[in-house]
């Protein structure tokens, strides 16, 4: 059974950091897709960045140049570095996975991911 499961949210004020870790449970694939996406409320579930150790990370536009996206395969762990924050960036956060498969490139528009954390919420205050 795998189970991602996300930590690392809180409060912050606008201009702060966060790191936000996802470890996933269970056997994925050291090269399977993994991203992080989010949702505010009122709003849709929007993609923020992708990773599967063969091509360059992919990120949203809100996120290039901010966040950071990595992995560390011997801790089966995804990590999320948010610096230069703002109160847009303000939604739960959730770590999603695949089994043994890379990302494409749809999948920060249209997730095809088949297993999901619960989240972690993430508030930037003006």
């Amino acid at each position: 059974q795998v189970q991602p499961v996300e930590s690392g949210g809180g409060s912050v004020q606008a201009g702060g950091s966060l790191r936000l870790s996802c470890v996933v449970s269970g056997a994925t694939g050291t090269s399977a897709c993994m991203g992080w996406f989010r949702q505010a409320p009122g709003k849709e579930r929007e993609g923020v960045a992708l990773i599967d150790g063969r091509r360059a990370p992919n990120y949203a536009d809100s996120a290039m140049g901010r966040f950071t996206i990595s992995r560390d395969n011997s801790k089966n762990t995804l990590y999320l570095e948010m610096n230069s924050l703002k109160p847009e960036d303000t939604a739960m956060y959730y770590c999603a996975a695949k089994s043994f498969v890379g990302c494409s490139r749809t999948d920060l528009s249209r997730p095809d991911f088949r297993y999901w954390g619960r989240g972690t919420q993430v508030t930037v205050s003006a």
